[in-house]
């Protein structure tokens, strides 16, 4: 039997559940999730492997205009998962009329010559007599490849999808091995999750202003030690975090470890501090410490230099 691998990226507007939908197909958490949109800034990879065909799943920022740095490097990370890939897949909220930004996020679509799927989303939330005509609608404004009516939530459909693009990859090896299931360092993973954490456990004006960068990401037989950084933009936001005596904090810290230590099935501290970086979603130099491709680059380049033994 051909065993057929290549990647495919998801791409759609904020809030879709392209973080969910990848999560549900890898069965593992790769990638974070919130009700807050444009929780994910950069591409994520996530692998499916099956007996007759791997996907890599590119996980991506929801499509938006951009009008900030942080938001244009975002729309950057999404111009480029779409290059080199195999197959694109829009997942749209199948809940919501057809706006102006799923329009623009066709546009998107149409920048890739490649076969383009249609994912529409959370159809456990809408009746069975809306659904065609909402198919339709959306026939009308692209000539998809194929229309998967989906729950990421819930599973519908997705085993259906996923052999649908194992059929339209083209016959290759595996890209990863078959018990790999992403490409991301495990310390771009715990800084995600405790900024998921630091997220959800916040008041809404919190949540964009926060960045989470780890400094220190010490393993032991017996051991991982995490510290990490939040950085926020101001003061008051800083309070937030820390909450009364260090409350929230520990909250925070107490959530991220328990989820880290099921992920990464290791015994787990974590040690977090908070720090006000004025403004630093401006901060082009800043929002490039954020990529972990650069962050990896730095420690690999801090090897070279040093040695093994002296990092």
């Amino acid at each position: 039997m051909a065993f057929h691998s290549g990647f495919v990226a998801i791409i759609g507007r904020a809030n879709a559940g392209k973080s969910t939908l990848v999560n549900a197909l890898v069965g593992k958490k790769v990638a974070i999730v919130s009700p807050q949109p444009q929780t994910t800034r950069t591409r994520i990879q996530g692998i499916v492997t099956r007996g007759n065909g791997q996907v890599v799943l590119v996980d991506t920022p929801g499509i938006h205009r951009a009008t900030k740095p942080l938001d244009r490097q975002m729309m950057q990370e999404v111009a480029e998962s779409l290059d080199g890939i195999d197959i694109a897949s829009l997942i749209v909220d199948a809940t919501r009329d057809l706006e102006a930004a799923d329009r623009y996020s066709i546009e998107w679509l149409r920048k890739f010559s490649g076969p383009g799927y249609l994912l529409l989303n959370k159809i456990d939330r809408v009746k069975k007599d809306r659904l065609l005509p909402l198919i339709d609608r959306w026939r009308r404004e692209y000539e998809f490849e194929e229309i998967f009516p989906i729950s990421a939530q819930r599973g519908d459909g997705l085993g259906e999808l996923l052999q649908s693009w194992i059929a339209r990859l083209p016959e290759n090896p595996p890209f990863f091995p078959a018990d790999q299931y992403t490409d991301q360092p495990e310390r771009f993973l715990a800084a995600e999750v405790i900024r998921e954490k630091a997220i959800l456990l916040t008041r809404e004006e919190v949540p964009h202003a926060v960045a989470v960068l780890i400094d220190n990401f010490e393993e032991s037989e017996k051991l991982l030690k995490i510290r990490a950084t939040i950085y926020v933009e101001r003061e008051g936001q800083k309070g937030i975090l820390i909450g009364h005596a260090g409350s929230k904090m520990k909250e925070i810290g107490t959530a991220a470890r328990k989820e880290l230590e099921q992920i990464l099935g290791a015994k787990i501290f974590i040690e977090l501090h908070v720090k006000v970086q004025p403004d630093w979603r401006q901060n082009r130099a800043m929002i490039k410490l954020l990529d972990w491709r650069r962050q990896l680059e730095q420690l690999e380049q801090t090897e070279t230099e040093f040695g093994d033994d002296e990092v």
